[in-house]
């Protein structure tokens, strides 16, 4: 049920605009509930879009769920745990919660039921001092477990939840009997995901891997996870992670044209492209495909690239990621064909020679970056990578550099050198986001903040792989940066190695100085924890 259904009259339409803005705010969202009966309105289906993704430790949201299934077999199978109706205390609901999601992660959930049983249940049963002998064995509390996902999927299947993404992910084959609960449900209500527009799939340490597992079990989530694609009429992204993926089925399903007028993302991350030798099939299908990204894939060889570059249609490749590179001529090929719409790229580990014909290759094909990430830097190739950030610096946005991948303490410290001296007049007038991981000496940092007094750049995050007798940088900040309000958002991470040996003695994070936070919040600026504005490049890319 849409809001529109729900809030009948005249909405103040600007009103609602302006809380959808918090969206991910939630103690904002929270607050806004206080204001009065509109206000709250407006923000509860916002906060039960994607309860399972909050970050709490308050999970009491699963009891509220709970108590508007009309199961008679859930309530009737809590005492066989011990556990009374009375513990779920919510006889009614002012909202039918249910109706308001819209992202549902296979995952996610089954942990935070995890959660849920080890925070709450277990501790309401132990305040009631009953024999928890009935529950606590691995085995009743799995089946517990089990039950009350099940009993979820059933309550927003029941309710015809307007769905909009589904992340089928599944971690360890422990939790196969969930996974597979999973898909039955969603196989018998296939109207429960028919109007879906993003499917990602993450399969990881699954049964594939486990030949002691029945065959026929493992041949049937094959099956099942094809089928799940096939039904997909409506369908605008889909994303497949991790090799045990039954990725040959999966991709051959896209030929079914159910999603040929409406697929315009495909994400691939990490998986093997070996004997991958029908894709172009499944992709020259495909009418409006917009955008691929792959990520830290496997077997980019001249087999699966021959395949793109025989496509009748244009391969809109955005993201291209590499953890090592091994052979530089299928990739020569990929950005022949693809480089000017490549928008998202970096690459790490490999030959200096094939690095810098890598970087060679993407300043010649690649004009349109606005993402870059790079780490690993040799010296040799250091300048070549700043020619490549000269060429692309009328789109670039992203910049994420680290030179302390090579566990060569001295070479690090020189290369970190060469980089603050020279980096700061390269870069664009504007930065959404800069991320520098390297041996930080003070001289050499104040020349980056002089050459750079004139680039405001969004989000600045600085790891500062610093020696024991090094200086404190903040001091630079605070002239360059705090006073001349360069910044929005700041972190700083200070990371204190042995002088004889790059061991790691201990680190600081800026974040929980909170008089230094205080002073940085008064010239406007929010100094946040180092890994929560950290950018993970997979992340960014999933969720654009």
């Amino acid at each position: 049920m849409s809001c529109s259904k729900i809030f009948s009259g005249n909405l103040p339409e600007l009103i609602y605009e302006i809380i959808k803005c918090f969206r991910n705010d939630f103690s904002t969202l929270h607050s806004c509930i206080l204001v009065n009966r509109l206000w709250c309105r407006l923000a509860i289906p916002l906060l039960w879009e994607d309860p399972f993704s909050i970050p709490t430790k308050n999970y009491n949201f699963i009891e509220i769920y709970l108590c508007t299934l009309n199961d008679d077999d859930f309530k009737s199978k809590l005492s066989e745990y011990d556990i009374k109706n009375y513990l779920f205390p919510y006889n009614s609901t002012l909202f039918n919660y249910p109706i308001f999601i819209k992202y549902l992660n296979t995952w996610k959930i089954i942990s935070s039921i995890e959660k849920w049983v080890s925070t709450v249940i277990l501790r309401k049963l132990m305040t009631e001092k009953w024999p928890t002998n009935h529950f606590t064995d691995s085995r009743s509390e799995f089946n517990f477990i089990r039950l009350t996902n099940k009993s979820l999927f059933k309550i927003f299947i029941e309710n015809e939840v307007n769905l909009n993404t589904l992340e089928i992910e599944t971690i360890s084959y422990i939790y196969h009997d969930y996974f597979q609960d999973v898909l039955n449900l969603i196989l018998q209500n296939s109207n429960f995901i028919h109007n879906i527009k993003n499917l990602k799939l993450h399969v990881g340490d699954t049964p594939f891997y486990y030949p002691f597992r029945d065959k026929n079990e493992n041949n049937m989530i094959k099956k099942s996870l094809c089928q799940i694609i096939n039904s997909q009429k409506n369908l605008k992204k889909i994303l497949f992670s991790s090799n045990s993926l039954p990725l040959y089925q999966s991709i051959l399903s896209l030929d079914n044209y159910n999603c040929s007028n409406t697929l315009n993302t495909i994400v691939f991350y990490c998986i093997n492209f070996k004997n991958m030798t029908t894709l172009n099939k499944a992709f020259e299908q495909l009418n409006v495909l917009e955008s691929v990204h792959i990520f830290y894939c496997y077997t980019l060889n001249i087999d699966f690239i021959q395949q793109i570059i025989n496509l009748s249609r244009p391969f809109k490749l955005k993201s291209l990621f590499i953890d090592e590179i091994l052979q530089i001529e299928p990739l020569k090929l990929l950005l022949e064909k693809s480089g000017r719409y490549l928008e998202n790229c970096g690459f790490g580990f490999g030959y200096d020679t094939l690095k810098r014909q890598m970087l060679e290759l993407i300043i010649k094909y690649c004009s349109n970056v606005k993402f870059f990430d790079f780490y690993g830097f040799e010296n040799q190739i250091i300048y070549l990578a700043f020619n490549l950030i000269v060429s692309i610096k009328q789109n670039l946005n992203y910049l994420s550099i680290n030179v302390c991948e090579t566990f060569q303490l001295v070479d690090d410290i020189e290369r970190s050198s060469l980089i603050l001296r020279n980096l700061g007049q390269i870069l664009p007038s504007k930065l959404e986001y800069l991320s520098l991981i390297l041996h930080i000496n003070a001289s050499d940092f104040e020349i980056f903040l002089k050459n750079s007094q004139n680039i405001f750049i969004k989000k600045l995050l600085i790891n500062n792989k610093m020696r024991k007798d090094s200086e404190n940088i903040l001091s630079y900040i605070k002239e360059y940066i705090m006073k001349e309000k360069r910044v929005k958002y700041l972190a700083i991470m200070d990371s204190f190695f042995n002088n004889s040996a790059e061991v790691l003695t201990k680190s600081k994070d800026l974040y929980y100085l909170k008089d230094e936070v205080k002073e940085f919040k008064s010239h406007d600026i929010k100094v946040q924890a180092y890994y929560d504005l950290f950018i993970k490049v997979y992340e960014f890319i999933k969720e654009m």
